[in-house]
């Protein structure tokens, strides 16, 4: 029995544990970063972005920045004057995907959103794998039951 109850958790701790460990890295833009006249939509498609993963923006911190804003905001490449001292301004920024939504992320420098600058994605939750049922045990065999090839 318990050699039963190993093997349970353990087949919870393989499933659960390639999920978490196979979260992703996403540089924005990719070798290109996080700047004007890049089609950061089209850089975003075909990508999925999940619960764990990181979105990594790498740009020149002289010139640019970047602000998590709303979906109206997105629109409008407004940033609130409220919100001015949150922007990310290291040049090298992590930021870790915490809640399945859709994200919107823009250059808060002068005119930059509207020349491109700016990000949406969908976060989904975590997809775990679907757990196999373990294979039935063998109890009550021996080894005069089964056939033995030589």
């Amino acid at each position: 029995m318990a050699s039963h109850r190993i093997f349970v958790v353990l087949a919870i701790v393989a499933t659960i544990l390639p999920s978490i460990s196979l979260a992703t890295e996403h540089v924005v833009g990719d070798n290109d970063g996080w700047r004007i006249g890049f089609d950061y939509s089209k850089w975003a498609q075909g990508k999925t972005f999940q619960v764990g993963d990181t979105l990594v923006f790498n740009y020149n911190n002289a010139v640019h920045n970047v602000f998590k804003v709303s979906g109206p905001q997105f629109q409008a490449c407004n940033v609130p004057v409220a919100m001015v001292n949150n922007s990310l301004t290291s040049g090298h920024d992590i930021v870790v995907l915490k809640t399945p939504a859709r994200k919107w992320y823009i250059c808060g420098a002068e005119g930059h959103c509207s020349l491109g600058q700016k990000l949406v994605i969908d976060v989904s939750p975590v997809m775990l794998s679907p757990v196999e049922a373990p294979a039935p045990a063998l109890t009550g065999w021996r080894r005069s039951n089964m056939l033995w090839w030589h």
